[in-house]
């Protein structure tokens, strides 16, 4: 044998080292520039759900995440796993919906099909259910007002109320659900409730809560062409005044149909080194009188009831004479108020010390109705300060 020469060998039938090599083949390679398609895998309801609450909408099911209609009609039936909310929103459990799924259900009804309701873009919540949302006091979760862009129509249910707006405002998340800012809810709330007497309830609990400044509420309340309601102007500039309860607007409305003089309300008292006194509801500067009145419902605890009895014997350790009186005595026993109030004003003016508290950088306008104006004192320290 030519030892350059190699020998050649027989060709062998290979035998694959797994059983499941033999029968796997190899897929197809796609020729040089032929683009390749990929299936998308559907988005799960938990994907949608886990950002909405347990929600969706029927176009998210059926679209995004690829759920027959059958499927979903099957699920919603009596004793099924889901609910039916609105008109295509579903609520993927079996217990009973809380105040927040009720009011996005409602952002998801009013949200235009494939935008992300979420977002604020397309529905946002407002009105009452929005400030329910803020903890505001006497403010109603339901009917939820949602507004849409104009000239965007949809029909409304007992649960739901869409309002198209051509204003569409800058939106808040708040719980995790597309809300209008305070100032703009509140308004939608005014302009949407036949009650006068609630209007003036929740108004002053937003602007009390510190959600908005009491002129940016009335500007607000200005540019959606409300104040022409007396009601609603009536409202608006008693919180500019510095009205900022219920209680107080009673007693201004009291106050204001005798002859005593104009108080001002909420202002800031200052010690003569300038550490903050206390803020009593009503303030007589020329005669260092205070009106405060104390709900049992924020002064039933003992510390709350302590912190009452401190801050009076803070204001009578400099000179104040302090009047306090409860809601009910003001609505129910008025003449009573100010037959007390009287008399305190009148002993001040023959006090032989004037009390050291002043009322430091309070701006309060003249409210439509008061016939007299401030004492050139208490104007001078009321708008200018010391």
């Amino acid at each position: 044998m030519n030892p350059t020469t190699r020998p050649t060998r027989t060709p062998q039938a290979t035998h694959p080292r797994h059983p499941r090599q033999a029968t796997r083949t190899s897929r197809p390679t796609a020729p040089t520039g032929t683009p390749t398609h990929t299936i998308p895998t559907p988005t799960t309801p938990v994907t949608i759900t886990h950002r909405q609450l347990n929600l969706a909408t029927r176009h998210q099911l059926t679209t995004t995440a690829g759920i027959p209609p059958g499927t979903i009609t099957s699920r919603t039936r009596p004793g099924g796993p889901w609910q039916r909310l609105l008109p295509r929103v579903y609520l993927l459990q079996t217990g009973p919906p809380d105040h927040r799924q009720r009011v996005l259900a409602a952002v998801l009804y009013a949200a235009e099909p494939g935008s992300d309701p979420l977002s604020g873009d397309t529905a946002a919540l407002t009105g009452g259910a929005a400030l329910a949302l803020l903890g505001i006091r006497e403010a109603p979760y339901a009917p939820a007002d949602v507004l849409i862009r104009a000239p965007r129509r949809l029909g409304g249910s007992p649960a739901v109320r869409p309002f198209p707006t051509t204003r569409w405002p800058r939106t808040i998340t708040v719980s995790g659900i597309p809300c209008t800012r305070p100032v703009r809810a509140a308004a939608d709330f005014a302009a949407r409730t036949p009650d006068p007497d609630l209007v003036r309830t929740v108004l002053a609990n937003v602007v009390q809560s510190g959600w908005c400044h009491p002129q940016d509420l009335r500007t607000e309340l200005g540019a959606a062409r409300l104040l022409a309601r007396p009601a609603i102007r009536s409202a608006a500039a008693e919180l500019v005044a510095g009205v900022r309860s219920v209680a107080e607007a009673q007693a201004r409305d009291t106050l204001s149909a005798t002859d005593l003089p104009t108080p001002l309300w909420n202002a800031r008292l200052h010690t003569p080194d300038g550490t903050f006194l206390a803020s009593p509801d009503a303030y007589w500067p020329d005669e260092g009188v205070a009106l405060e009145i104390d709900s049992a419902e924020y002064h039933y605890t003992r510390d709350s009831w302590h912190a009452t009895l401190l801050r009076r014997l803070r204001l009578e350790a400099h000179g104040i004479l302090v009047v306090s009186a409860t809601p009910s005595m003001i609505r129910d026993t008025p003449t009573e108020v100010v037959a007390a109030l009287r008399t305190l004003l009148a002993l001040a003016t023959t006090r032989p010390t004037p009390p050291t508290a002043q009322a430091r950088g309070h701006q309060q306008l003249m409210l439509p109705g008061w016939g007299r104006s401030l004492p050139a004192a208490g104007r001078a320290r009321a708008r200018s300060g010391p």
